[in-house]
């Protein structure tokens, strides 16, 4: 990879989540992102350099420049690199994380109910498989 990518963690089992992902890869045309499943062995091995622990399932996970971020935090920021008019949700970035982070629990507490799970995390499809996180795609250098 020529340049750094950021990546992000979510649950794979989540119907909620997997739907966000879809969004995220069809709107990610600079090749920004790698996703990977909160659940998946490889993930957690990247995240147990941070401070996450490991059965965390709670948000979406970004790593970006070394740093993790999560909640609205971490979706603000993804926003910001995605194709169309996404980026200008970034601007929600100024109100502090204590009231946009409300709504963002509130859906996350409800997403099984709401959307439903499935048994099994998700597996990439073949057009998908250069953006899912793998020990192939991922580089301690990038």
């Amino acid at each position: 990879m020529n340049r750094q990518k950021s990546i992000i963690f979510f649950d794979g089992v989540c119907n909620l989540c997997n739907s966000s992902i879809d969004f995220i890869i069809k709107r990610d045309k600079n090749n920004q992102f790698l996703v990977g499943a909160l659940q998946d062995d490889f993930s957690k091995k990247i995240l147990s350099s941070y401070d996450v622990k490991e059965d965390y399932l709670d948000s979406l996970v970004l790593l970006e420049g070394g740093k993790i971020y999560y909640r609205s935090t971490a979706a603000l920021m993804i926003s910001r690199n995605l194709s169309g008019f996404w980026p200008f949700f970034y601007a929600f970035i100024i109100l502090p994380a204590w009231l946009r982070d409300p709504i963002y629990d509130w859906i996350g507490r409800n997403r099984y109910r709401w959307f439903g799970k499935k048994e099994t995390c998700r597996l990439p499809t073949p057009e998908e498989k250069s953006k899912f996180l793998s020990p192939e795609n991922f580089s301690q250098k990038d």
